[in-house]
């Protein structure tokens, strides 16, 4: 139900726009939220964004990461810059509705110094 992609390699300092297809729409969610796990660490939640369009960042990202959403697309976003290498990881997408809970397959982000 659920297709990320937008992942890579980037140098230090670059930008990455990870991308989330739904197949659900996406106005009958309750949140839609990107995730990162990084080898050796519990998977953690990087941005939501709710029905009400209320927002929230991990605190190291929460200047460096935009998370959007277009519904008519059914697509979420999350755009990545200034780029550190502690952000590689893979990045996960995840879709909450009233009687659902998807998560993308993942897609990889390598920051190189």
């Amino acid at each position: 139900q659920l297709q990320a992609s937008g992942g890579g390699l980037v140098q230090v300092g670059g930008s990455l726009r990870l991308s989330c297809t739904a197949s659900e729409d996406l106005n009958n969610y309750v949140l839609t939220a990107w995730y990162r796990q990084v080898t050796g660490k519990e998977r953690e939640q990087v941005a939501v964004i709710t029905s009400s369009d209320s927002i929230k960042y991990e605190d190291s990202l929460k200047e460096r990461c935009t998370i959007s959403r277009d519904n008519t697309k059914k697509m979420v976003y999350l755009q990545m810059d200034n780029l550190k290498p502690e952000d590689t990881g893979v990045y996960f997408c995840r879709i909450v509705g009233g009687s659902y809970d998807y998560w993308g397959q993942g897609t990889q982000v390598t920051v190189s110094s």
